[in-house]
C-alpha cells in the first residue's frame, strides 16, 4: 500500500512523473531519470539518488537491485496514487460524514469531470 498522506515536493513530483512516463513501466536507474530532469534543471546526479531513495521508503517506487545499481518504477500509476490520495483524505478528514464530503467535492466538479465521473460510474455498472 502507498503510503498516499505524505505529501510529496516539487523534485520527488519531476521525479514520479520521469517514473510515470516510462515506457509501459519500464525499470530505469537514477542516472537515466537524471539525465531527463537534468534536460529541464540544473540538478545533482546525487539529489536525484536521494530523492529515489526516499520516494521508495515512502513507498511509492519499486526499488529493485540489478547488480551494482538499482532500478526503480513508479508503484502505481497517476491515477491510481491520485485515487489513494483521495481515499486517504476521506478517510483523514470526513470519517463521520463521507456523504457530505463527497457531495461538496462533486458540486464543486467542471462539467467535463462530472461527465467522466458518470462515465465511471456506469462502466462500474456494467460490470
Amino acid at each position: 500500500m502507498l503510503t498516499s498522506r505524505k505529501k510529496i515536493g516539487d523534485l520527488e513530483r519531476a521525479v514520479m512523473d520521469v517514473l510515470w512516463d516510462a515506457k509501459d513501466g519500464d525499470l530505469l536507474t537514477v542516472r537515466e531519470v537524471h539525465a531527463l530532469l537534468a534536460d529541464e534543471r540544473d540538478i545533482a546526479y546525487t539529489t536525484v539518488m536521494t530523492v529515489m531513495d526516499r520516494l521508495a521508503r515512502k513507498g511509492m517506487v519499486e526499488q529493485l537491485r540489478e547488480g551494482r545499481a538499482y532500478t526503480y518504477r513508479a508503484r502505481a500509476s497517476r491515477g491510481e496514487m491520485t485515487a489513494e490520495l483521495m481515499r486517504g483524505t476521506l478517510d483523514e478528514f470526513a470519517e463521520h460524514d463521507r456523504r457530505t464530503a463527497l457531495a461538496a467535492f462533486v458540486g464543486d466538479a467542471s462539467a467535463e469531470d462530472l461527465a467522466t465521473l458518470r462515465q465511471a460510474l456506469a462502466e462500474l455498472e456494467r460490470r
